[in-house]
Formats: structure tokens, sequence, C-alpha cells
């Protein structure tokens, strides 16, 4: 591969770009990760090197398409979609650079895209799952039965929902707005929430995106939610997952515009699934959101930078009192 880039033009009428990058198998989480930040709504990855462990975990079947039985497993697939206006040879440059300082080898495809393509196509890839020892989450799609055109979760036959094995179901359809659960960084908030969420709880999630941490606390048993974020897609997103789970107005409650500008009050738990250019900031009013004994739920922090985060929290006054860490990234728990 050897960071080779292929340009497509396609139909110069399609307003949306597709970046396709292939990269060995057991470098996809790595690549994964950098690709995330060229788009702030999420991307989607094609990694089958598991795919018999986690079809068994998740549908307890031994039955799979042999299409799907058939695909690379010596390399896996990052899809990153861009929107109409944005520049796809910066976003080449930048992955090009970053993946090989990181010592990655790459292929990448740049692709014309109609937007529907985005919307549907990355259903294929989302499956349910398990986390923590009490959620399930779950595509929308694929409840009671009802699937996608898509062929959604090809695994476990067509549009197959998983059972719920006595755990709360969380209904979830990212659209264009970051968060589906499979991500670390996701997973390690929510199952931080799982252990701080006792009942009746306030929560602030900033910078919501779907709002799965948000509807998660609430089936956890908080009383009330609010969400805010920058981006107008990510709050219709949120607030239409709300509504999937039962949630609406006042209990559900997600804004749209700056963090520290829309939302007033204080909360039981302020859960910040971000950056950490973004969190560094924040730690100087986070304070002003959290009553007496709240705790601030902390992800998105790649490894490389937390020494920078761990500084904002000291010079801020907050103690750290717990660490998380799956793969790169890091959670933390403080107050």
């Amino acid at each position: 591969m050897n960071g080779a880039t292929t340009y497509n033009a396609g139909d110069s009428t399609s307003p949306w770009t597709e970046v396709r990058i292939t990269v060995p198998a057991a470098r996809t989480d790595d690549a994964g990760d950098i690709a995330q930040m060229t788009v702030p709504y999420g991307i989607y990855v094609e990694d089958y090197r598991f795919l018999e462990e986690e079809v068994d975990e998740i549908a307890h079947i031994d039955l799979i398409d042999e299409d799907l039985r058939n695909k690379d497993r010596a390399h896996g697939i990052i899809h990153v979609y861009l929107e109409p206006g944005e520049n796809p040879a910066e976003a080449v440059a930048f992955l090009r650079e970053r993946y090989a300082a990181a010592g990655i080898d790459s292929a990448i495809e740049v692709l014309p895209c109609k937007h529907e393509d985005w919307q549907n196509n990355w259903k294929k890839y989302f499956r349910p799952m398990e986390v923590g020892n009490k959620l399930l989450i779950q595509p929308s799609w694929l409840e009671d039965g009802c699937g996608s055109d898509s062929g959604a979760w090809d695994a476990a036959g067509p549009n197959a929902a998983a059972p719920a094995n006595g755990r709360i179901k969380l209904l979830i359809e990212p659209g264009l707005a970051f968060g589906t659960g499979s991500h670390d960084t996701t997973r390690l908030c929510l199952e931080a929430l799982e252990d701080h969420i006792r009942g009746g709880e306030s929560i602030l999630d900033l910078g919501c995106g779907s709002g799965i941490l948000a509807i998660a606390a609430l089936l956890l048993g908080a009383a009330r939610a609010e969400g805010v974020d920058i981006d107008d897609i990510a709050v219709k997103t949120a607030r239409a997952n709300g509504k999937r789970n039962g949630f609406t107005e006042p209990q559900f409650t997600v804004y749209c515009g700056d963090m520290t500008d829309q939302v007033h009050g204080s909360f039981d738990v302020v859960v910040a699934n971000i950056v950490a250019d973004i969190i560094v900031p924040f730690c100087e009013s986070a304070r002003r959101f959290m009553k007496a004994g709240s705790v601030f739920v902390v992800s998105g922090i790649i490894d490389s930078r937390e020494d920078d985060v761990l500084a904002a929290f000291a010079a801020n006054g907050f103690t750290v009192r717990e660490r998380r860490q799956s793969g790169e990234w890091l959670c933390f728990i403080v107050s």
C-alpha cells in the first residue's frame, strides 16, 4: 500500500465525498482513531478479524452469511464521509501525514458519494452490542425485527435483532452524529455511567452527539438529562433518539450552541466525551455546572494527551477518583 492515494472523479454532481482507507488488519484500530479526527460525526470501520467470535458473543449462533465470511481478514477498511464544501485533498494530506508518522501503511481512495449512501451504508456495520453489565445498544431499525434495506447485521442473518437477555435496551440511530457505543471512548463513558447512576440524578452531556450517553443515563435511572452540541444535525439526532427511547422534554432536553452559553444550573453527573483540546479549557468552567459531591466523567482522551489533561484537572481543583483505559483511550472520573 505504502501511502498510495487514488482519486475517482465519478459523478461530478455528487455533493458528498467518501475517503476510503485500507490498512493492515492489525493497525485498523489505530488507523480508525486517526481517521476519527477528520470529521465530527463519526466514521465506520470494516474489520472482520474476529467475525466468528463477535457473532457468537452477540447473536449466539454459528450461521454466518457466506459473503460476509469471505471478506478480507488481512485488511481493515475505514470509511470517512466529507460534507459538501469540504476539501478532500486536505483530509487526505492530514491522513497521509499522520499515518506515515504512526508507521501505518495505507491506501487511500477518494470517491464520490451521495448523501443517502452515507446515511445508509454504515448501517451494515452497526450491530447490537452489550456494554457493561446492564446495557444492550441496538440499532433502532432492528427493533422488533424491523430491518433496513441495507441488510444491516448480515452476520446474524438479514435484519436480526439481538436478544435482550435481561439487559436494558437502548435504541440508537446515530445518522450523521457521532456515537453508537462501539468506540472505546463511548464504551468507557457508558460503563462509568453505569457505576455512578444510583437513581434520580440529573445529567449534563457536553458535546452530546447522538445523545447516547444522556439516554443511557436516563435508562439507568437518572431523573433528567440535558445535552448540548454545536452541531444542529447532532441536536436533531439526539432528540430523535431520545424519543425512540421514550424521553422528551423536559426529562430530556437538548440545546444547540456553545456548551457554556446554553446550559444553566448544576447537575449530579457531568459527562464529556470529546477531545483533549476541548476538555482542557473547559475544565476552567466545568465546576459551575456541578453540585457538591458531583462527578465529572471525561473521555475522548488519547493517552499521549494524558499529562495535559491531568495538568488541567490540577489547575482547576479537580481530584482524579478513577482512571480507566481501553486501548489508547482514557476516561477519568473526577470531582
